[in-house]
């Protein structure tokens, strides 16, 4: 993250991150390519212009569901850069993401790390538990305050759909940003509307007076 100057208040950063995540073949036989991406907004804290940046990851093999767990561990590795304290208004259109780490997280963390089990038996173990563990453990070490938001995929939420396009890309590609870039977006979305793509002008940066922090997660 291009780190902001050491102005900010003692509340945090409000910073904005619009993640997706793609699997080309998903479930069928075979290696399945899948790419995860995001974009981030803040506004400076001294000139108050709105930043944006991007990041995406890929990788040969994969599920939809696991690549979900990227976006959230790559946002919050880069996000933990900043010298400043963030609130992180987290977006996504996986109720997989969003619901794990707003709710199941916190039980199966008191069941020992297993979902419930059957009458009069033991545990089920968890789907992708060393993925859901790094991107708590990712979440824990940025430092930041968070907040989980779920937004409909696919339609038209303009930062939605660039971060499936970010994601797709790298699925296609195999490609890596290696943490955050420069921000396309406003190119991507010009584009979009002279072509006649529909989709929603961009979602205006949250108001920071309506931040609320999510339950703090478990530790792993």
């Amino acid at each position: 993250m291009a780190t902001p100057p050491a102005t900010e208040t003692d509340q945090g950063l409000l910073a904005a991150v619009y993640v997706d995540e793609s699997c080309l073949g998903n479930g069928r036989d075979g290696a399945n390519p899948g790419g995860a991406g995001g974009l981030v907004e803040y506004r400076h804290p001294r000139s108050g212009a709105l930043v944006r940046r991007d990041f995406w990851v890929s990788d040969p093999d994969t599920t939809n569901n696991r690549m979900a767990l990227r976006s959230a561990i790559e946002a919050f590795r880069a996000l933990a850069d900043s010298r400043l304290p963030l609130r992180v208004i987290f977006t996504s259109d996986s109720l997989y993401l969003i619901k794990g780490l707003g709710e199941w997280v916190h039980g199966w963390a008191a069941r020992n790390w297993t979902r419930p089990g059957r009458t009069g038996r033991g545990g089920a173990p968890i789907e992708n538990l060393a993925l859901w563990r790094a991107a708590i453990a990712a979440i824990h070490a940025s430092g930041h305050e968070y907040a989980w938001q779920w937004v409909r995929g696919h339609h038209g939420h303009a930062q939605n759909e660039y971060a499936n396009f970010l994601a797709t890309r790298a699925a296609a590609e195999l490609s890596a940003s290696g943490g955050l870039v420069p921000s396309g977006f406003a190119a991507w979305f010009a584009a979009e509307r002279s072509s006649g793509v529909t989709i929603d002008p961009p979602a205006p940066f949250p108001d920071a007076a309506s931040f609320r922090a999510a339950k703090p997660l478990p530790a792993t």
